[in-house]
């Protein structure tokens, strides 16, 4: 009896364990939802969402014509990534780029008249891949352009030096030109671009501080002109750029009715020297007023003013101060009025020791400050500074 006993409970404990086993794999199947036959892998894979196909989208788009060389050439990809990129040009070499948060661009200009393949491919997240494909085509310039630039790399120039962009020709859209113009200064240095009378070379831009700039500025200057269309049909086809330090301050206070010519260097004068400025009784002999600009020196240079009668005479230590023929510099036969009286055609005047002295301090862009004239200073190339800063800014072809 024992054992019946015992047998029919281990009978009653399979049973109960059973029953559980049962109703757990029926709430398993019901919470598998409508449709689940037990939760078959292969069926709940069927059911899911098809991944969104990967979308690729470029600039320029494939196949386009008289593509601006200047234009970054770009790969945009939606719902994927690009596994592999590359635009090669005509000569197979494949054009510089970086990626970009959602693709990848250009970083370098293109050239005229030249086809561009991309290639390469993009994959969405299961990994199906899309190949990169399409050409296009830059243009071909009826004209080009190209510029250059006044102060030369790692110069030192005076504090009231203008940066000249010259270009060899008509600039049509100035604005566009412009865009492609850069000043970076090491301290801050509010300035402007100002676009001056085309002259018989081409249009030209000039840049300037609101004031004179400050001593030790270091500059960088660029004109990212390749590829940049110059509006009438011309295109530029070469970047320029020049680093260049600002020196001392030294400016040249020159008042036509004191007889004197003063050095001011670094806020305090270091040269007061006799000097004899333009006859006054004649207009054409005046010395200019205004803010004129050393451009450059010369140990001797020939001085010819037909309608006065000299050509070609001989002057030691000659600054130029302007294209209309002022320079600073000496002259032994004016030394009696020098320092008494104005007798000169429109030069300042100095002794031979005086104007070497000042000669060897001179360097590009030092302002030369001459008042007291009743002649205004022609608008001959370096008058930037006759302008009040609002008149300059006017001058720009873009807002300011």
């Amino acid at each position: 009896m024992a054992l019946g006993r015992l047998l029919l409970g281990v009978m009653v404990t399979f049973a109960v364990a059973l029953a559980a086993v049962t109703v757990w794999g029926t709430i398993e199947r019901a919470n598998a939802g409508p449709g689940a036959s037990g939760g078959s892998t292969s069926e709940s894979q069927a059911d899911a969402p098809a991944a969104p196909a990967v979308q690729v989208t470029t600039t320029p788009a494939a196949g386009a014509t008289g593509v601006g060389p200047a234009q970054p050439a770009t790969v945009h990809v939606a719902n994927g990534k690009l596994t592999d990129i590359a635009l090669v040009g005509p000569d197979g070499a494949a054009v510089a780029g970086h990626p970009t948060p959602d693709g990848w661009t250009s970083t370098a200009p293109l050239a005229f008249s030249a086809t561009y393949t991309w290639k390469g491919a993009a994959a969405d997240a299961t990994g199906a891949a899309q190949p990169l494909t399409g050409t296009f085509t830059t243009v071909t310039p009826q004209n080009k352009i190209a510029a250059n630039l006044n102060i030369a790399d790692n110069a030192t120039v005076g504090v009231a030096a203008p940066i000249i962009v010259q270009f060899n020709g008509p600039v049509t859209d100035k604005a566009a030109a412009q865009r492609a113009l850069s000043v970076q200064t090491s301290v801050p240095t509010p300035g402007s671009w100002a676009w001056l009378p085309d002259t018989e070379q081409g249009s030209r831009a000039h840049w300037r501080p609101e004031g004179y700039w400050k001593p030790g500025t270091q500059v960088d200057v660029a004109a990212n002109l390749q590829g940049v269309d110059a509006g009438g049909g011309t295109w530029g086809t070469a970047n320029v750029t020049s680093h260049f330090t600002i020196g001392r301050s030294q400016i040249v206070k020159a008042d036509v009715k004191s007889f004197q010519m003063v050095v001011v260097r670094d806020g305090k004068p270091v040269m007061t020297v006799p000097a004899s400025y333009g006859l006054g009784a004649d207009p054409n002999r005046n010395t200019t007023n205004g803010v004129h600009v050393v451009m450059g020196k010369q140990q001797t240079k020939l001085m010819s003013n037909p309608a006065y009668g000299y050509n070609n005479v001989p002057e030691h230590w000659a600054v130029r101060i302007s294209n209309n023929g002022e320079f600073i510099h000496a002259n032994p036969l004016s030394e009696g009025a020098q320092g008494n009286e104005n007798v000169t055609h429109g030069c300042v005047n100095l002794s031979t020791q005086d104007a070497e002295n000042y000669f060897n301090t001179a360097i590009f862009g030092d302002p030369v400050e001459v008042t007291g004239s009743p002649v205004a200073m022609p608008q001959t190339d370096i008058y930037d500074w006759s302008y009040t800063w609002p008149e300059w800014q006017k001058l720009s072809a873009l807002p300011v």
